[in-house]
């Protein structure tokens, strides 16, 4: 793909993600007092004691840490950062101008909020491209106390949380911690997609009969890794192979007729990428 055309398409990806993460905010959260983490969850809890435009907020907070960013990792940041917070401000004090609210059921608020928004988030990263906000807070975290990203980003959302119970409704949030679960895994989902794979382990006596059998039935490749036995100290093969969900059955039915004290382990794959699955290609 053509360097312009990447670039476009990144930027409308930017431009889309960034929509919908605030259309989440604007017909879901904010009108239900939701704050689920982020700057934008501090930005709610401000707007509904002063009235202050969330977006407007939002972006002054990016403000200084845009800038405390550049100063401590460089340009790294780059101009989509600057265009995804200018564009996700915008779009979030414009929706509220334009939408009605959709429903003041917390549940529903909670639900939908975090599926869109984690939709809009996973269409922003793919694009890499970032809204700014915790994760920002995260590096800086992890650049001046050593905590992993992992532990930033908990502590920044767990922070707005914590505020939001003490300010508005202690109920309220929780709803905004399960909005945070919800929005993670959309994420994932974004990025890894539904068409999740299966991972199987063999251990058998007769693993190259089982081998064969994967070959030829299930036509799927196989790799034979060289194990020892921790216990008997014996040299043993250990068959590999991706299969998909519907594939299942018959690989523990076959292996089950060739060797039933086979030893097999089953564990879910999120993304397969090379010969027989999607095409490996730069992302």
């Amino acid at each position: 793909m053509k360097k312009g055309k990447r670039i476009f398409l990144d930027y409308l990806g930017i431009t889309v993600g960034s929509a919908l993460l605030a259309l989440s905010l604007t017909l879901f959260l904010i009108p239900n007092r939701i704050a689920a983490g982020g700057l934008s969850g501090l930005a709610t809890i401000i707007y509904h004691f002063t009235g202050f435009p969330v977006g407007v907020m939002t972006f002054l907070m990016n403000v200084p840490l845009f800038i405390a960013g550049i100063k401590s990792f460089g340009l790294s940041f780059g101009p989509r950062t600057i265009y995804g917070m200018v564009i996700y401000s915008l779009f979030i004090d414009v929706f509220q101008q334009l939408f009605p609210v959709l429903t003041n059921d917390l549940l529903l608020a909670t639900i939908y909020g975090g599926v869109i928004g984690g939709i809009g988030v996973g269409i922003v990263f793919l694009s890499r491209g970032t809204t700014g906000g915790t994760d920002m807070i995260a590096r800086l975290i992890n650049h001046f106390t050593n905590l992993s990203m992992g532990k930033g980003l908990l502590l920044a959302d767990g922070f707005v949380v914590l505020l939001a119970a003490i300010l508005l409704n202690a109920e309220v949030a929780l709803y905004a911690v399960l909005t945070i679960f919800i929005t993670s895994k959309t994420v994932d989902v974004v990025q890894e997609g539904l068409n999740y794979k299966k991972a199987a382990f063999i251990i058998s006596n007769h693993s190259r009969e089982i081998m064969q059998g994967i070959l030829k039935e299930l036509d799927r490749g196989v790799t034979i890794l060289k194990g020892i036995g921790g216990y008997t100290n014996e040299e043993k093969e250990i068959l590999y192979c991706i299969i998909t969900r519907s594939e299942l059955t018959r690989l523990k039915r076959m292996v089950y007729d060739i060797d039933q004290n086979a030893f097999m382990t089953i564990s879910d794959v999120h993304e397969v990428l090379g010969e027989g699955f999607s095409v490996l290609k730069k992302k």
